[in-house]
């Protein structure tokens, strides 16, 4: 069995130059689809979580986290330089450690993009019925959320977070030109909004309100990490973009690098606006909508509106670029053939996945309408962890066997900036699906006791007392059995490599 079969790098780059997808992007697109896919759930509604949790100190719990993303971004832009096909870290995996990591890494990838879309869609819900309750213009209640989702109250489906998956599938099956042009506008205007707030609310900034700057010490800054670390996802999806941008080799880095860090200093100035003017455990009852109250705090709540209309175009952007990227990681494994060659079908007309686009649209609708996923989110930081940890792997192993290929960016100080990455990820990895409190309980007054308090201390503390697997990890290698039996069911003996030998 060869479970570790590779693609060449020269076959990589032949795909890339004969791709039937239309090359429209620029840097500047890619950029924007970062930004676009990064700014929204966030911004306007995990500072809040976040800041109960941290408190002022939050502001270091976002550079941590942006930390973590950028060492791993650093990784991604060298792969997207040098090999510029769809796909990701999931076709970057199959040149490097072989099929069968690769075929975990795109199913990682699946489940990051397709519960985030879901997700995403349900808050999207939310703010939109908000708006339409401020205009008189009220749905029936059995269409507002998915059946259980709401305590007391009986309701058949999330109707609004339907249709809003659907339109977006639609918009992204019509062509790539057509869907960046929607995304730029809104991403130009949810910035507008950001922007709008922090010129409105630094004014009312107390330093007071900072102190004490780390009421719950490290431990709650690392458990904020892991938090916000979800308002990161997204960079990656770039790089799926690659068969479709006009100069890849160049651009891709660009635009990888160029999302994160805008995104990391509006994170960290709003943040630090936001603790400065409100009292930090004044959240409490604002979770749902940090930026929104410390607006209406200091009398101004005509922004406020501003900021509801910038949730939803920012939502709206992060459901788009989130889709567009699980398209291409479905394409991609599709055209290798580890899954069904429907899955690949280009429209002639429009030249995008029509396959692909359209049957994890409707799964995405589906999720987002009929089922509740909040106890699920958490799912897709553990999957988006694991694949950035493979390609910072993955990074060494190409440095080490193919040194000499070209690259026209570099990630710096190799290993030290790959190991790096792995290390952050690792640990907020095993934050979700470790317990480390379940850990120190059964082995307590030994050593190996301490030795599990002490990591519990530093990653910030679990509080799950139900076993050594917490109920993400569970879920979690639940997701990744089912992904081997569909690799070994059909992906191992339909893989084109496997007909190639």
């Amino acid at each position: 069995m060869n479970l570790f079969r590779k693609k060449s790098i020269e076959s990589l780059i032949q795909t890339s130059e004969t791709t039937s997808l239309r090359r429209v992007l620029s840097a500047t697109d890619l950029a924007m689809l970062g930004i676009g896919a990064i700014i929204g759930t966030g911004i306007f509604v995990l500072t809040g979580v976040g800041a109960l949790t941290a408190g002022p100190a939050l502001i270091l719990s976002f550079v941590i986290a942006g930390l973590c993303c950028l060492f791993a971004a650093l990784t991604y832009a060298e792969f997207a330089s040098m090999v510029p096909v769809s796909g990701s870290v999931y076709t970057y995996s199959y040149a490097t450690m072989g099929e069968f990591i690769a075929w975990i890494i795109g199913w990682d990838l699946i489940l990051e993009y397709l519960l985030a879309v879901s997700a995403v869609s349900a808050g999207w819900s939310g703010y939109f019925q908000s708006v339409l309750d401020s205009m008189g213009i009220h749905l029936p209640t059995v269409l507002t959320a998915a059946p259980t989702a709401l305590d007391g109250t009986t309701t058949i489906m999330n109707l609004p977070a339907f249709l809003i998956v659907l339109l977006i599938t639609l918009l992204l099956s019509v062509g790539v030109r057509e869907s960046k042009v929607v995304n730029n506008i809104m991403v130009v205007l949810k910035v507008a909004v950001v922007l709008l707030f922090i010129i409105t609310a630094v004014w009312h900034v107390e330093p007071a309100n900072w102190k004490p700057f780390m009421p719950f010490g490290w431990n709650g800054v690392m458990m904020a990490a892991a938090i916000v670390f979800f308002a990161y996802l997204g960079f990656d999806a770039v790089s799926t973009a690659a068969e479709e941008t006009r100069n890849p080799q160049k651009d891709m880095p660009k635009g990888i690098l160029w999302s994160l860090g805008i995104c990391t200093l509006l994170y960290v100035i709003v943040t630090a606006i936001m603790t400065g003017v409100v009292n930090y455990p004044d959240f409490a009852e604002h979770q749902d909508s940090p930026v929104a109250f410390v607006l209406k705090s200091i009398g101004q709540d005509w922004v406020a509106g501003f900021v509801s209309f910038g949730a939803i175009l920012g939502m709206l952007t992060v459901m788009l670029v989130m889709l567009y990227g699980q398209t291409r990681i479905i394409f991609s494994m599709s055209r290798d053939g580890l899954l069904p060659g429907f899955l690949s079908k280009v429209s002639e007309k429009y030249r995008t996945p029509i396959g692909s686009t359209w049957f994890f649209g409707l799964i995405a609708a589906f999720l987002g309408g009929f089922i509740p996923l909040d106890e699920l989110a958490q799912l897709v930081n553990a999957g988006t962890l694991l694949a950035f940890t493979l390609i910072s792997i993955a990074v060494m192993v190409m440095r080490k066997k193919q040194p000499d290929l070209p690259r026209s960016f570099k990630c710096p100080w190799v290993p030290v900036i790959p190991i790096l990455a792995i290390v952050f990820c690792m640990v907020l990895l095993l934050k979700l699906i470790i317990s480390f409190d379940y850990l120190t309980e059964v082995t307590k007054g030994t050593a190996l006791g301490g030795f599990f308090e002490a990591i519990g201390t530093v990653m910030g503390g679990q509080n799950y007392m139900d076993g050594v697997i917490t109920l993400t990890g569970q879920r979690f290698f639940i997701w990744l059995f089912i992904g081997l039996l569909i690799y070994a069911v059909y992906g191992y003996r339909k893989s084109k490599l496997a007909q190639e030998q």
